[in-house]
Order: structure tokens, then C-alpha cells, then sequence
């Protein structure tokens, strides 16, 4: 008997999803003061009402690693989490070059399905539970010390 994978509901057709924090320090003009942090939303949500339906944004409260500021979580959609995209977070993206970069990559399908520049990928960091795991040295890279 052959198990078939279906995906079901709203996973169907998910498109690739950029969640941009606006919690204590993204999004903050006191905290950067040299971003326009309203523009730079506006720019991402005409780059989903332009691209019919292959990209969303959302906003939501902090992420976590608030020092580095601005945080945006690149989602994939479903076609890219089928072909092995995961969640992509991206720090210091305070910038034009930084926004054009990640729209680029976004609209060409985002995680999964298009590399993202060389640039780019210079602001991936980690997720906060990655990097709690490496400090307490249960990463990958890094062997159990022996008894």
C-alpha cells in the first residue's frame, strides 16, 4: 500500500509569506531612527498587492533578536516548503539594497524555489531557538564531548 502526501485547506496554495516584525525595536523610530519604517512596509505590501496572490505580508510583535533590527521571516510557499524551503529570517534590513534584494527573491518564488542573492544572504541569521541551542552547544558542527 502507497501513502500519498495531500496537502489540504489553506497549506494548498499558500504563497510566499514575509513576516515582518514591529515589535519593541523593529519598526521603531527611536530605536532607528534612520529607517523609514512606514515606508518600508508600504513597499512590501504594494509588492504583494502587485503580484497576484504569490506573496503575502504580515505583521506581527517581536521575533526576538531585537540587535539585529529589522526582522523580517521570509515564509515559503507551499510549492517551495514541497521542494525543501524553510523559513529564511533576515536581520538588518534597514535598507533600499537590502528590500529590493528580498522583494527580488520573494517574487521569483522565495525559499524553495529561487536563490536569493549573495547579498542577501550576507543579513540571514539565525532563529532565536537556533541560537539558544548553539550556545548551549547542542548544534550541529559541534560533537558531544566523550566520557
Amino acid at each position: 500500500m502507497s501513502l500519498v502526501k495531500a496537502t489540504i485547506g489553506a497549506a494548498r496554495d499558500r504563497p510566499c509569506t514575509l513576516v515582518v516584525c514591529r515589535g519593541c525595536c523593529c519598526g521603531n523610530p527611536r530605536r532607528q531612527p534612520h529607517v523609514d519604517h512606514q515606508w518600508q512596509l508600504d513597499q512590501l505590501r504594494a509588492a504583494a498587492a502587485e503580484s497576484a496572490g504569490r506573496l503575502a505580508v504580515r505583521t506581527t510583535d517581536c521575533l526576538g533578536p531585537c540587535g539585529q533590527a529589522n526582522v523580517i521571516v521570509v515564509q515559503p510557499a507551499t510549492a517551495g516548503r514541497a521542494k525543501g524551503g524553510r523559513a529564511t529570517w533576515i536581520g538588518w534590513a534597514n535598507d533600499d539594497d537590502c528590500m529590493d534584494d528580498l522583494l527580488r527573491w520573494a517574487a521569483a518564488g522565495g525559499p524553495g524555489l529561487a536563490k536569493p542573492s549573495a547579498t542577501l544572504e550576507l543579513h540571514f541569521i539565525r532563529t532565536p531557538g537556533e541560537a539558544r541551542t548553539r550556545a548551549r552547544g547542542h548544534g550541529r558542527g559541534r560533537g558531544r564531548a566523550r566520557r
